[in-house]
């Protein structure tokens, strides 16, 4: 979207809006509020072409919508599709905290219709409209005497809803809806623009067989550890985990077993971390799991629960096999251990070297040696 977009578009709606003829009488009239939407239309192109920021866009979008309607109120409520909900993404009032927690179910309300519908909807008395949600009010003990709601669509999906409260419904007519329609484009631009971005930087971080981290994010991850813990004093830990015998599964069932195999041995590394935990797939048949704000023996617990986590699953059920694997354990913990990035790292591998070259299935600590059962 570039900012000649934005010119030609607004050309092209102040056609439509007056058949190609400024009526006399009102042409002053006109012609300022031509140049209001023709400034609008700018800022807002300039502010997609100028940031990825999706935050920092939409705010603008809602500010200029704010300034040239002048509602009570205003907000963007966001479709979360898996609830199958709407969400008070942003708001803006006096009521707007009470909103952080509302949420409408698809199709409840003027909003939920709107946003089930792909449709707008101009409520110019709520009183009279079956669809208005008075909870909303009662909550945030607001009164809504009209409601205007436009969809954010994208291709066949609704996005979200941009609704504005108490505008002042006499200078609200149609070329008002259409040029509200056209900025709502806009923000649908920019959220789906912002989810591509997002998308793709999940693919550049992240390993396609176990959907864990790859080993890029990693090192990055951890400058990022190295630093926030010697700044406030914390201590992190870092497993180095690498499986026995996996060589032998891909000689025995092939390659796609193995990476099937990896896929649910990565799922259950995750599951038995918590959500400030990372784990990242090193290479091969080897994980990394960073910890932070967790000490030795805290890691120690967690290392422990890997351990015996893979001892007690079975894998590879749907395709006929149960393969029971073991691993390798290495832990270190920061700033004890190492004081870098690469040197914690150096020696939770060196610890889990230690374990491979001897008894395997077990876990080695910096500085303790072998963990004795």
């Amino acid at each position: 979207m570039y900012e000649s977009d934005a010119y030609n578009f607004l050309n092209a709606t102040l056609l439509v809006r007056n058949n190609g003829i400024l009526c006399m009488p009102e042409a002053g009239t006109q012609l300022t509020r031509q140049n209001q939407e023709l400034t609008i239309f700018h800022d807002v192109a300039k502010a997609l072409t100028s940031s990825l920021d999706l935050d920092s866009i939409l705010q603008t979008i809602m500010e200029k919508m704010a300034e040239y309607f002048r509602p009570d109120t205003w907000s963007l409520l966001m479709v979360d599709e898996a609830r199958e909900e709407l969400y008070f993404a942003i708001a803006v009032g006096d009521k707007a905290e009470a909103l952080k927690n509302v949420r409408l179910k698809v199709g409840e309300g003027i909003a939920g219709w709107v946003a089930k519908h792909g449709e707008a909807r101009v409520v110019p008395d709520v009183g009279s409209d079956p669809f208005f949600a008075s909870r909303v009010d009662d909550a945030t003990k607001w009164e809504t005497r009209s409601v205007i709601c436009v969809p954010l669509r994208s291709k066949l999906r609704v996005l979200g809803v941009i609704q504005l409260v108490n505008v002042d419904m006499e200078r609200f007519k149609e070329p008002e809806l259409f040029f509200l329609q056209s900025l709502c484009d806009y923000a649908a631009i920019a959220i789906e623009n912002a989810r591509w971005v997002e998308k793709i930087q999940e693919l550049t971080i992240t390993d396609d067989c176990t959907g864990l981290y790859n080993a890029r994010h990693l090192y990055k991850t951890l400058e990022t550890e190295v630093y926030r813990s010697s700044r406030f004093g914390y201590e992190f830990s870092v497993l180095f985990i690498d499986l026995d015998h996996f060589k032998s599964v891909n000689d025995t069932h092939g390659h796609l077993i193995g990476s099937k195999l990896l896929a649910e041995i990565g799922y259950l590394v995750k599951a038995q971390l918590r959500l400030i935990d990372f784990a990242f797939r090193y290479g091969g048949d080897e994980f990394v799991v960073l910890l932070p704000q967790t000490s030795k023996d805290q890691a120690l617990v967690v290392a422990k629960r890997l351990r015996d986590g893979l001892r007690a699953s079975c894998f590879c059920r749907e395709e006929g096999l149960n393969l029971n694997v073991r691993a390798s354990i290495g832990l270190a913990t920061f700033p004890h251990d190492a004081r870098t990035a690469h040197d914690v790292i150096r020696q939770a591998d060196g610890m889990m070297y230690v374990v491979k070259n001897s008894s395997r299935d077990n876990i080695g600590i910096a500085q303790r040696g072998m963990l004795k059962e």
